[in-house]
């Protein structure tokens, strides 16, 4: 096995809450408004240090969509998933879009669970299998 080359960001970073590798920064969230089946979870338009696995279609709360989970290169952990495809003309801007998922998996810019703090004004959300 070769070498292993992380990212390293600097600023607010979410990062793997089980090997610390920085995954993405505060500034790439475009929404903190989506459920995973492990709570709460936000949109981020990129993110590093990650792998995908393999694509596949799930039936979530907002419809049809390809996935494909990912992986934390550091250890290994699923971090998330990558929206590969959405199946509903409304739902297309999540294309390319990444969810990192749970304070289960990922750590917020302060070494927290980054979504303690309930927002009774959140809205859509998509979770696996609903």
């Amino acid at each position: 096995m070769g070498r292993l080359f992380l990212m390293h960001l600097d600023g607010n970073v979410y990062s793997c809450k089980h090997c610390k590798t920085h995954l993405g920064l505060a500034g790439d969230i475009i929404s903190k408004a989506f459920h995973s089946k492990h709570g709460k979870a936000y949109l981020f338009h990129k993110v590093v240090n990650v792998t995908p696995g393999v694509k596949e279609d799930r039936m979530m709360m907002t419809g049809m969509h390809t996935v494909c989970d990912i992986f934390c290169v550091g250890c290994g952990a699923i971090v998330g998933w990558k929206y590969e495809a959405a199946h509903e003309k409304s739902q297309r801007y999540k294309e390319g879009k990444y969810i990192l998922e749970s304070r289960f998996k990922v750590s917020g810019p302060d070494g927290s669970q980054y979504w303690i703090a309930h927002d009774p004004h959140l809205v859509g959300s998509d979770a696996d299998d609903v």
